[in-house]
């Protein structure tokens, strides 16, 4: 069971490579999302951002109204995940700095 999920899981991944524009991406999460699950992906991410920055849990919780759980996980990651957050972040950074 464990395999068919990665399967799948990089299936998704593949999925959303191939996707060509904001107005695409936008479309296929408002799809494949609840407006609940959508709004906890754009928090994290926004946790991971403030994170990084450097900024408080108890600032971060006022900020963007998540739990210090939520926070604490998220950290975790920042810290010893895959490097995810940060690999979009610094895109996304650049991207802007353009």
């Amino acid at each position: 069971m464990k395999n068919d999920f990665a399967h799948h899981a990089q299936k998704l991944y593949k999925a959303v490579l191939t996707l060509k524009s904001e107005d695409e991406c936008a479309a296929f999460f408002s799809d494949i999302c609840t407006i609940q699950e959508l709004e906890a992906l754009v928090q994290r991410l926004e946790v991971a951002e403030s994170l990084i920055e450097g900024k408080n849990y108890n600032d971060i919780s006022k900020d963007i109204g998540v739990s210090t759980a939520t926070i604490c996980r998220v950290a975790k990651c920042v810290k010893y995940g895959d490097g995810g957050y940060k690999t979009v972040l610094s895109r996304l950074s650049e991207e802007e700095s353009k």
